[in-house]
C-alpha cells in the first residue's frame, strides 16, 4: 500500500491549526525549513520517518493517527477519532449519533450481499 502523502499533509496541517501554530513555528520545532513544511502539508514532498515521529510527538498523536488514511487496518485510530467527536457532545447528541450509527450499521449488514457482488 502506498502512503497517501496528501492526506498525511492535511492531517498535519489540521493538527497544527488546532494547536494554533504557524508553519514557521512547527518547522522550527521539527527542525525543517518552512518551505519543506509547506510542501509536506500540501503533499508535494515526503516526510522522513524521524520528522514524522517528531511531528506526532509535538501534537501528542500517534504516527497511526497521522497515517490513518494509509493504514490497512485503521480501527484503533478511527475509534480514537470517534471518541474525540463524542467527547465534545452532550448526552442527547451522543444518543442521536448512536442511533444514526446503528441505522447505518444495520443497513450495511442488510445489504452485505451487494458488497460481495
Amino acid at each position: 500500500m502506498e502512503i497517501n502523502y496528501k492526506a498525511l499533509g492535511k492531517r498535519i496541517k489540521l493538527a497544527r491549526i488546532e494547536r494554533e501554530l504557524t508553519q514557521e513555528q512547527l518547522s522550527e520545532m521539527v527542525n525543517l525549513s518552512p518551505t519543506h513544511m509547506s510542501n509536506i502539508e500540501s503533499g508535494t514532498a515526503n516526510v522522513s520517518l524521524p520528522s514524522l515521529v517528531r511531528i506526532a510527538n509535538i501534537f501528542s498523536l500517534s504516527v497511526d493517527d497521522l497515517l490513518s488514511d494509509s493504514i490497512i487496518h485503521p480501527r484503533a485510530s478511527l475509534e480514537r477519532e470517534l471518541q474525540k467527536i463524542l467527547d465534545g457532545c452532550t448526552d442527547y447528541e451522543i444518543r442521536i449519533i448512536k442511533d444514526a450509527a446503528q441505522s447505518i450499521a444495520d443497513s450495511f449488514h442488510a445489504n452485505k450481499h451487494l458488497k460481495d457482488e
